[in-house]
């Protein structure tokens, strides 16, 4: 009997790290980035932060994904993704415990890919192509932006009524064999007598050609209104791509965002980047961009100390202001091997005229320097 149990439980502990037949296919999977950083104007004396901060460039997480095979060409799918705060080992988000992913879906080479739950929103996927330096091709697969706060607000204008994620999530997507990607989004709002309540509709497309990518999507979130039962239109739609040479990939993208603030009127926003990143043969890699967001009638948080995200709610604010908030960066990454790289990064931000960050507590500008590693398992 103790035999029996024994050897039971050393099958159940390399199952939870694969199991793997004919049919099905489950996976523990993580990535980890340590990041050791200094920046200025970390407090309203202009006084300098050192530290260890939120990770650079990806959020950490450990995640359980995995598909059975259904005959036919059918496979169940599914994604289980949690991220913590490296210093600290706590939840990156307090009381939420797959914060990143948590769906569920059916893919198929004739009809798709749709999967139900919480999941990036589509637009996310569709611009981060060209969102940054570090993007990647068009595909199933979820993509995102680097992690730093400073250039990451690029993020929002592909968001949704809950941030950058879906909650109650839907989306479709297709690879077709002739390059092109297709997909459709739907957030529901989960609040009874108010159907259209906190929903996100989103449509994107794509095309992988030989050594470029072009990619765009058109959003709206009907978010609901903090302080009535009013809902407050955002809306944005964006077009990018990259080019991609034996060394070199460039890439470009623009975002045009509007939002209803209620009382305070119409807020517009523009905003466009450029960026490039080098791979020389060795085992460095070498990455640079710039990015403007130009914001019209924004409106303030509460305290009036930083400017709103795109999609964000703006029941709660008092104040508007229009201004420009610019972000150049740059990196460069040591390849330890295919899991692991060490890097050293910069940036630099520059506000004028009325848009607001809360970090940099009333300065306009503010830099910061970082280095760190990151390995994945």
């Amino acid at each position: 009997m103790k035999k029996t149990l024994l050897a039971l439980a050393v099958l159940g502990t390399m199952g939870c790290i694969n199991t793997a037949s004919a049919q099905t296919n489950v996976t523990i999977y993580g990535l980890i980035d340590a990041t050791i950083s200094t920046v200025n104007h970390a407090d309203k004396a202009g006084d300098r932060l050192t530290g260890i901060p939120v990770a650079w460039f990806s959020g950490n997480r450990i995640g359980f994904r995995g598909n059975e095979d259904l005959g036919g060409g059918l496979k169940a799918i599914f994604k289980l993704e949690a991220e913590f705060v490296v210093g600290t080992g706590e939840m990156d988000t307090p009381g939420v415990l797959f914060n990143r992913d948590a769906w569920v879906g059916l893919q198929d080479t004739t009809f798709g890919q749709i999967v139900l739950g919480r999941q990036n929103t589509l637009a996310r996927d569709f611009s981060q192509v060209y969102g940054d330096a570090y993007g990647s091709k068009l595909g199933l697969e979820e993509g995102g932006y680097t992690n730093n706060n400073n250039f990451k607000q690029l993020i929002f204008y592909s968001g949704s009524a809950t941030g950058t994620r879906y909650d109650n999530g839907v989306t479709w997507k297709k690879v077709f064999s002739n390059g092109v990607v297709a997909g459709l989004g739907y957030q529901f709002g989960n609040v009874a007598g108010q159907f259209a309540h906190n929903t996100t509709k989103s449509a994107a497309l794509g095309y992988n050609g030989s050594n470029f990518i072009v990619s765009g999507f058109i959003n709206q979130a009907d978010v609901g209104n903090g302080i009535d039962s009013s809902l407050e239109k955002h809306k944005s739609y964006s077009l990018g791509g990259s080019y991609i040479f034996d060394l070199v990939r460039l890439n470009a993208g623009y975002f045009h965002y509007t939002a209803e603030q209620g009382a305070l009127g119409k807020r517009k926003d523009n905003a466009y980047t450029v960026s490039a990143k080098f791979t020389p043969q060795g085992s460095f890699d070498y990455e640079l961009g710039y990015q403007v967001m130009k914001a019209d009638n924004a409106a303030y948080n509460a305290a009036g100390t930083g400017t709103l995200n795109a999609y964000a709610d703006a029941s709660g604010s008092t104040a508007t202001g229009s201004g420009k908030k610019s972000t150049i960066y740059g990196s460069t990454r040591y390849h330890l091997s295919k899991r692991t790289e060490l890097y050293v990064a910069a940036d630099y931000m520059k506000l004028t005229d009325g848009y607001r960050v809360a970090s940099a507590h009333g300065f306009q500008n503010q830099t910061e320097f970082a280095l760190g590693m990151i390995t994945k398992f």
